[in-house]
């Protein structure tokens, strides 16, 4: 049985990657930063180091097989801890890549993340004009006074949100193009999201999918199509909403579906899309829903 590597082993072997084919940084304490170098293209990671790590596959950052696959360079940053990335020493690193034209060596340059990686992706991008920002469910901000209304992570409230880098919103004025995927369903979410505008914003509406978007693409099949347009400049609302079909078919969208109709309590509605799905596949707790909108239907009409 193979032994499996420990942290720091892990960290190590990144260290080796960096230096063969980049770099590796130590960010502070808290933060770390892997570049590998292919192609004129440059994607901008960001996520939790741990999730990387906990990853059963290759361990490396976000989209590493699927970016340089396609000769893209890679900046991937990870954080060791729920950060939001508000820390000094990222906050110079982004300025020492803008001040030393770091950026200006590719043609383009595109920051990706999801929640915390996607304001991490819009604070960003600001140290390089012109790029292209993915966001999947992003937080504008987590500052207090801005978004008091913000419930969840209150692990990182109190972590400075007014200096550099600080305002997803403003930040990415600069962009060259902002595309911004969300559920509106999800009220924290679309709260977040409508704090996004400008005409370099283009949002694109992800019902029923909640929070994890990222992680049911991937399940649809569409993330790289969704990523590769965003890329090529080529990504539409039509064009989105075309792959978005592909959710139909997916458990645990139909699963979302079911709750959010359960909800709203119209049986009738349940049975009609219960029974569209036991026509494409066995879905016990499907079965057991329809039972129940069926023995609503009948007390309604008694």
């Amino acid at each position: 049985m193979t032994k499996e590597p420990t942290q720091l082993e892990w960290r190590g072997n990144l260290e080796k990657v960096g230096a063969a084919e980049g770099f590796y940084e130590a960010l502070g304490d808290e933060h770390t930063a892997l570049f590998v170098e292919r192609g004129e293209t440059l994607i901008v990671t960001f996520e939790n180091l741990d999730h990387v790590y906990e990853r059963g596959d290759d361990r490396m950052p976000w989209g590493y097989d699927f970016v340089t696959s396609r000769g893209w360079s890679m900046l991937g940053l990870m954080a060791h801890d729920w950060t939001w990335y508000r820390d000094d020493s990222v906050h110079d690193f982004f300025d020492r890549l803008r001040d030393d034209g770091f950026f200006e060596g590719f043609e383009k340059v595109i920051f990706y993340g999801a929640s915390m990686g996607a304001y991490a992706a819009s604070v960003f991008s600001s140290a390089a004009p012109g790029a292209t920002v993915i966001c999947i469910s992003p937080q504008a901000t987590l500052d207090r006074e801005i978004a008091s209304w913000e419930t969840r992570y209150r692990k990182a409230w109190k972590r400075d949100f007014h200096s550099r880098y600080a305002y997803g919103p403003e930040m990415v004025a600069t962009a060259e193009a902002v595309h911004v995927f969300y559920d509106p369903r999800a009220p924290l979410d679309a709260m977040h999201a409508a704090l996004y505008r400008g005409e370099n914003v283009t949002k694109y509406r992800c019902r029923f999918m909640g929070h994890r978007i990222a992680s049911l693409w991937l399940l649809m099949g569409v993330l790289k199509p969704v990523i590769e347009g965003c890329v090529a400049g080529t990504m539409t609302q039509p064009e989105f909403y075309t792959l978005l079909r592909r959710r139909r078919e997916v458990a645990r969208y139909q699963k979302e579906m079911l709750a959010a109709l359960e909800k709203s309590d119209r049986p009738k509605l349940i049975k009609r899309y219960c029974t569209a799905v036991l026509a494409r596949r066995g879905a016990p707790v499907f079965r057991k829903a329809l039972r129940a909108a069926d023995a609503r239907i009948a007390k309604f009409k008694s």
